[in-house]
């Protein structure tokens, strides 16, 4: 289990958008630069968080992209949800279900669903907006 650069980096583009979402729509470039992101992997990121109406985008002259959510009720678990293809501990759990055909005999399956369900409660704990306070001490 490895959040990926592309799970990252959107929670990282979201970040970005809600900090200068009262400049209206931003363009891919000026996020790519501040972030010292590649701005052709940005577009990939970019077109999932689209998809999926985290963000919404404009074309041409002023174009760009802002946020479509209130930063305070988006987690960073709605983020990785969105953008990881699989982010659970083992394959055999699926969300808080399992998914292993020796479930009925499997002695370590409880402890799985239960990383599984930590990590989501962990991940939820934290939105975009707390993600921008400079209070958020490591």
């Amino acid at each position: 289990m490895l959040i990926s650069t592309k799970g990252r980096y959107a929670l990282s583009v979201m970040v970005d958008l809600a900090e200068h979402e009262k400049e209206g729509y931003v363009a891919l470039g000026d996020i790519a630069a501040r972030q010292g992101m590649s701005k052709k992997y940005l577009e990939a990121i970019i077109k999932d968080l689209v998809k999926e109406e985290f963000v919404k985008g404009v074309r041409g002259k002023g174009g760009g992209y802002k946020l479509n959510i209130d930063p305070a009720k988006c987690t960073a678990w709605d983020i990785i949800k969105a953008t990881e293809e699989n982010f659970t501990p083992v394959s055999c759990v699926t969300d808080d279900h399992a998914s292993c055909p020796n479930q009925t005999v499997c002695r370590t399956l409880p402890m799985w669903i239960e990383l599984n369900r930590t990590l989501k409660t962990f991940f939820e704990k934290y939105t975009i907006a707390d993600m921008m306070a400079e209070e958020l001490q490591v």
